[in-house]
């Protein structure tokens, strides 16, 4: 039976190279984007020519209070897997961060994955049902100096897998996560070569990661081969800070 799958943040690195995977195993799916919809509209085009599945694409700003509610309103099909995928990262002094900015992190991160999910939920309960993966990070584990708002946002999201795995086990819907290390997106265009030469010789396998690699630990966590799998944080971080 035709699966349906929402990816936020699908016009980026990692949510393009997560649908492109899901395309690939024959899900219909939604892209969500903020600002980038040629990039959203490129994609689902390409998804459908290559894979002759459904795609569409959804905007919708989920670092506002309303934006998981009025995403919401765009879904008129029921959704079967549910990738969240929507973050940006933020460096910098805790003591250097405005007000503002916690806030949008903290409803980027944290109040809209849980808005959205709580949104979608029932029509999965009612089909006893279905699969849930946060794109989460590195930092969600160990924290990082000046990020410590995104490793307490990300930490967050570890925490809210882990309690909505518990509470959706007996209604067959599995929560997981993946946890990158440093992957070669545009999230890391601010580093220089030499910072990021550094980063890399800090990583044992010796290399950022490439999304592909993020992506196909999402799908296999979506998928029926992991479905004994629940309220896991998968790292895929070349052995960083394991």
């Amino acid at each position: 039976m035709k699966k349906t799958a929402l990816v936020t943040g699908a016009s980026g690195g990692i949510g393009k190279s997560i649908s492109e995977s899901l395309a690939a195993e024959g899900y219909d799916l939604l892209l969500h984007y903020n600002q980038n919809e040629s990039a959203a509209s490129e994609l689902a085009e390409k998804l459908k020519r290559s894979f002759g599945i459904y795609a569409d694409i959804l905007q919708g700003d989920l670092s506002t209070p309303n934006g998981a509610d009025e995403l919401t309103k765009s879904i008129v099909q029921p959704v079967d897997a549910i990738v969240l995928n929507s973050g940006r990262s933020h460096f910098g002094l805790i003591t250097d961060v405005d007000n503002a900015t916690v806030q949008e992190m903290v409803q980027l991160h944290v109040a809209s994955p849980y808005m959205l999910t709580r949104n979608l939920l029932p029509g999965m309960i009612r089909n006893k049902s279905g699969a849930i993966v946060a794109v989460s990070s590195i930092w969600g584990e160990t924290g990082a100096s000046c990020e410590v708002l995104y490793s307490m946002a990300k930490g967050a999201q570890h925490s809210f897998v882990k309690g909505l795995a518990k509470e959706l086990a007996p209604s067959g819907i599995r929560v997981n996560a993946v946890a990158p290390g440093a992957v070669d997106t545009n999230m890391m265009n601010q580093f220089n070569p030499d910072e990021l030469e550094e980063i890399a010789d800090e990583i044992p396998i010796g290399r950022l990661a490439q999304p592909k690699e993020v992506a196909e630990a999402a799908a296999f966590l979506l998928s029926e081969k992991a479905s004994y799998i629940t309220g896991q944080i998968l790292s895929v971080n070349g052995g960083w800070h394991c």
